[in-house]
């Protein structure tokens, strides 16, 4: 299944590499951008929560967990879906 340009974060599936955009004026924007969430930084969907909330991202490296309110704050441009890939 194919992936729109731009979407939010919180409607990514998991398996999907994505590049960020922009993040939305909130309070938690320098916050956010502390931990990495920066214009062009390449983010790895890990997984979900059982009921969808919170999401784990590849981070530069590491595992950022991230409720869906803070996910909705980011907009990415896809990249490419790894879900299918045979990395052996």
């Amino acid at each position: 299944m194919d992936l729109p340009d731009q979407l939010v974060l919180a409607n990514v599936k998991p398996g999907n590499l994505v590049y960020v955009q922009k993040v939305e004026n909130h309070a938690l924007k320098p916050k956010l951008m502390e931990m990495g969430i920066v214009k062009g930084q390449p983010l790895y969907i890990l997984f979900k929560a059982p009921f969808g909330d919170p999401i784990a991202i590849d981070v530069n490296g590491y595992v950022l967990s991230l409720r869906l309110d803070e996910a909705r704050l980011i907009t990415v441009e896809k990249v490419a879906d790894l879900s299918k890939t045979d990395v052996r």
